[in-house]
């Protein structure tokens, strides 16, 4: 019996050796086959399938930190160290190239250590190329992690770069990626044209749904840019992925935005921005934090947590914020903890942050104060002014999300014709 035994148990390791060497022997076809079937980044797609776009091109790059393959390789050193690509010049959204800038710091013109490439900034003085810039451009990269909000400026950085591609007759290639919030929510008011600005440059909502590169799509065609643009696709994305859905690890592409849990309450939370309140700069969890030294936390979280919104909880907390708003001092107020990502509705949490904060002490909080034309920064980052009166009057937060629905709907049919991913 024991003969027996080892017999059958010789015969199975020897048929499992063969199985291991015909499959490496075929293999190569195989593997790159199950590679191709694997979640693949526009990053990738492009270096893979379609690099005859920038093969032999002088190839202009705006990136960040987020620029990266699956495996965390910097693109800029992939095509750096391509034969068959000549990588002429980088340019830097807020926050720069290598993601080391603070919001709203300049980053002037350098030459990259690691690179010898000029490095030119996006952000400040200079936010659209100027043709000196595009000197040695034959065609301009855009790979940049978006994260699903219309008062994040990468969108914007892209937008001016298409104009300044379109202008100077250059191609202008956008790298897909995912959309952190998912792709199939839309949720806010559209931007009036009155409020325009660099958080917020073209009639869309606060969560738009959609990636970097069906946005380029809509900005492209809806508001007339009319680049030369190539969108290359990601790979078995799905629209109802958020980010942690995907295999990708999360690169911060923003000094305050270090995790996809950031990104997913940026949405509301950042309208904290817009008052004297704390939005959490300065703390470990910006915009998960929200607080300032007259808020009583346990008031705070208990009023919040009456209101049963969807897929939220609310802890009492207070930090010191090292930096930005109330440095230095203690400050009260509420931890975000999304607890159901489908549900939980970001816009219409924020807006009952700012509502409930306002009602509650009205002598000490205060909108951020408005321009010689009347525009609170408030205003800039929800995308009209009549928001902020109907706070002010006592409005509820149900009837502002009725007054903007009709827009909202016509936004989504508009929506609908550049979306890449069914």
């Amino acid at each position: 019996m024991k003969k027996t035994f080892i017999g059958i148990l010789m015969l199975v390791l020897i048929l499992s050796t063969f199985t291991v060497v015909f499959a490496d022997k075929g293999g190569n076809n195989g593997k790159q086959k199950g590679k191709h079937k694997q979640f693949q980044l526009g990053v990738e797609v492009l270096l893979d399938d379609k690099k005859e776009l920038i093969e032999g091109e002088n190839v202009g790059l705006i990136t960040n930190p987020t620029g990266v393959d699956k495996d965390l390789n910097s693109i800029v050193d992939i095509l750096n160290e391509d034969p068959d690509v000549d990588l002429t010049a980088l340019y830097g959204p807020e926050h720069g190239v290598r993601g080391s800038a603070q919001a709203g710091e300049y980053v002037e013109y350098y030459i990259d250590e690691q690179t010898d490439l000029p490095v030119y900034s996006l952000y400040g003085e200079t936010r659209k190329p100027t043709p000196e810039m595009l000197e040695d451009v034959d065609v301009l990269l855009f790979d940049i992690q978006d994260v699903g909000t219309r008062f994040y400026t990468y969108i914007y950085t892209m937008a001016y770069a298409m104009e300044a591609a379109e202008e100077n007759d250059i191609p202008f290639i956008v790298l897909d990626r995912p959309n952190p919030l998912s792709g199939d929510k839309v949720e806010g008011p559209v931007l009036e044209e009155e409020y325009k600005s660099f958080v917020g440059n073209y009639e869309i909502p606060l969560r738009h749904g959609m990636t970097v590169g069906e946005l380029a799509k809509l900005f492209n065609e809806e508001f007339e840019i009319g680049a030369d643009l190539t969108v290359v696709e990601m790979d078995k994305w799905k629209r109802d992925m958020y980010y942690d859905d995907t295999p990708l690890e999360f690169v911060a592409p923003s000094p305050n935005m270090p995790t996809s849990e950031t990104a997913l309450v940026y949405p509301g939370a950042a309208l904290i921005e817009g008052t004297n309140v704390s939005e959490g700069r300065g703390t470990t969890q910006p915009f998960e934090l929200i607080g300032a030294p007259f808020i009583n936390s346990t008031e705070l979280a208990a009023e919040l947590n009456n209101l049963q919104l969807p897929g939220v909880t609310f802890r009492a907390a207070s930090f010191t914020p090292s930096f930005s708003k109330h440095q230095g001092q203690l400050s009260n107020g509420v931890e975000i903890h999304v607890t159901h990502k489908e549900s939980y509705q970001p816009v219409e949490t924020g807006l009952h942050l700012v509502k409930t904060i306002h009602d509650m002490y009205p002598e000490d909080f205060e909108f951020r104060a408005e321009n010689a034309a009347g525009i609170s920064f408030f205003d800039n980052l929800i995308g009209n002014g009549w928001v902020r009166e109907a706070i002010e009057n006592g409005e509820s937060v149900e009837d502002m999300q009725a007054e903007w629905e009709d827009e909202l709907k016509e936004f989504e049919k508009v929506r609908k014709q550049y979306l890449l991913y069914k």
